[in-house]
Order: C-alpha cells, then structure tokens, then sequence
C-alpha cells in the first residue's frame, strides 16, 4: 500500500476500528468457513510434500519445484491466511505490534517466493521441451534441489534488504486495531519491478514458446500415428504427450497464480492515486493468498498420480514396507 503524504492521526481516524454490524449467526458462519479455507490449504499442500518427499518415482527435478511451491503454499495457510482472515472477520488487528511486523514480512517473503517458484517452473518446462536431450542429462534432482535452495536464499536476502533499506520510509500503523504498512514510491516501483514485471515477463515469453513447441509435438505426434512405428517411436510419442501435459497442467497453475496475484499489484502501483480503502486491501490480499488453496486441486484435476498418492495416504499404505516403491506414475 503506497501512501506519499499522509498525516497519520487522518489514518487512525480513517482505518479506526468500526463496530461489529453482522449477527451472531453470521460471525460464527464466516470463522466456520475461514477454518475450512485454512483446512483446505495446510491439507491439500502437505499431501504434495508428503507425496513428492515419500514416493521415489516422484523425485524428478519438475518436482523439486512443485514441492518448493507446495512448501511456500503450506507456509501460507498455516501463517499468514489465519490472520489475514480474523483481521477481516474482525474489521481489527487483534494481534500485538510484533506479529503485524512479523506477518508483513513473512507475506514479502513467501509472495517473492512463490513468484519466482513458478518462475522457475516456466524455465524448467521451456528447457524440458526445447532441449529434451540436454535436460535430460544435465538438470538432475541434486541440482534442481540446489538451485531451490538458492532461490529461497536469494528471496529472503531480497525480503530483509527491502525490510532494512525502508525502515525510515516504513511506517506500522500504530492505531489501536490496525496493520498497514506504507512504501515510498521509489521502493513501489522496486518491487514491482523485481517481484512482479521481471518474473511475468520472464514467465510470459517461456510459456508463449512453450506452447509453440508444444503443438509442433502435437504435430508430430500425429504424424507418428498416421504409420506403423517401431517400439522406440510409440516411446518418444508417449514421451511428448507427457510432456505436452506438463507444460498444459503448469500452464494453468502459472495463469491462475498470475489471476490471483494480479490485483494485488495493480492496488499497490496504484494506492497512492485511488482512494485508500482498507476494506478493498483486505479482499485484494486475500485473493492473493487464495491461489495458495487452489494449487492442490489443480493437481488433483489434472494429475492421476496426485490422486493415488492421496488414496495412498489417506489409507496409510505409505506407512508399509517399501511403499515408498510404489509405482504411482501408471
């Protein structure tokens, strides 16, 4: 939220905590329906990480990323959508001075981290399809989880750098009842920049090549079964079909963290020109924490090996011997 020239006793008086007008019956509807989001997220992300962490057909290198995302998606459930959902609820920060900090930067961190996770995914799937032959020999599961390592290395530095370089531009809100932060304009455009136009650029221009690759293999797929192909043919057909499903299932899972994300960015270049409304931060704020909850289900959609890994763990087969063996990709 950008805020130029503000007097803060008009923002206490603005943002001051108005009274609780809803019933009795809906306050206990929307806490019902919050904890259900909540279960939702922490539930549906931990089956990825159990999942990708437990079944060894499933340590490949696209997965080192789907299970970085899956770990910021579950960081964001279990942190900060409770708070983001009680302060809404309650139309209060009920919470001390310490957790508003501390919530405003771990929300930095994980929304870069999640940005540059699918980042990486669209330059994993780019390389997977462009130069098969070089990502195959080269991109090992060592190496993707190295490079994950780094990314979320190099994320924090970015989250404390931005947090100490704006720390006599960074004002909390200390309204009994408020958490707002405000950024100079100058560290608006920052990261706008580094978060958001960088990586979607980067993001756009890989998956726009992606799918060009994508039904040229199409293409070719269908000229393989206008013949009579030996085994190794039907090999490379079911090969790029795979491939072309793992380029369709993360490109809908990158449009979707774009659509939800997108709002947030557009509200913050844009709060120091609109009418600051806290009301319409809130809801912005928890679009964007949403796509948190929806990555799970895309994966349950879209992938058969997902949903028996789920009936795997739901019926405490991983709890065998050897089950981590289990073949759960036919």
């Amino acid at each position: 939220m950008n805020v130029t020239e503000l007097n803060l006793s008009d923002l206490c008086e603005h943002f001051s905590c108005p009274e609780r007008s809803v019933s009795a019956a809906v306050y206990i509807l929307l806490y019902v329906c919050s904890a259900a989001v909540v279960l939702l997220t922490v539930c549906g992300n931990l089956l990825i990480i159990i999942s990708v962490l437990h079944f060894k057909q499933l340590h490949t290198p696209t997965n080192m990323l789907v299970l970085s995302l899956a770990v910021s998606d579950f960081l964001v459930g279990v942190i900060l959508i409770p708070s983001m959902l009680i302060w809404t609820i309650e139309s209060c920060w009920i919470f001390k001075t310490g957790a508003c900090i501390s919530f405003w930067f771990i929300c930095i961190f994980l929304t870069v981290m999640s940005i540059y996770n699918v980042t990486l995914i669209a330059v994993d799937r780019y390389l997977a399809l462009s130069h098969p032959f070089f990502y195959t020999n080269t991109i090992s599961t060592r190496m993707m989880c190295t490079l994950v390592y780094c990314n979320w290395c190099v994320c924090l530095a970015y989250s404390i750098t931005f947090y100490c370089f704006n720390l006599s531009f960074l004002n909390f809100l200390t309204c009994p009842g408020e958490c707002y932060f405000f950024l100079n304009q100058v560290w608006s455009v920052i990261d706008l920049v580094y978060s958001f136009i960088f990586p979607l650029s980067v993001i756009i221009i890989l998956y726009s090549r992606v799918f060009l690759i994508a039904k040229k293999h199409a293409t070719a797929i269908r000229e393989l079964n206008n013949h009579t192909r030996p085994q190794t043919q039907k090999i490379t057909s079911h090969s790029m079909k795979s491939e072309r499903k793992a380029a369709k299932v993360l490109g809908i899972l990158v449009s979707v963290f774009l659509a939800c994300l997108l709002p947030y960015f557009i509200y913050s270049l844009l709060g120091s020109v609109i009418k600051l409304q806290a009301e319409t931060f809130q809801i912005v704020i928890i679009v964007s924490f949403l796509n948190s909850t929806i990555n799970p289900f895309i994966y349950a959609l879209f992938y058969p090996w997902f949903r028996r890994c789920i009936k795997s763990i739901v019926t405490l087969q991983i709890l065998q011997a050897n089950s981590a063996l289990i073949s759960v990709l036919t």
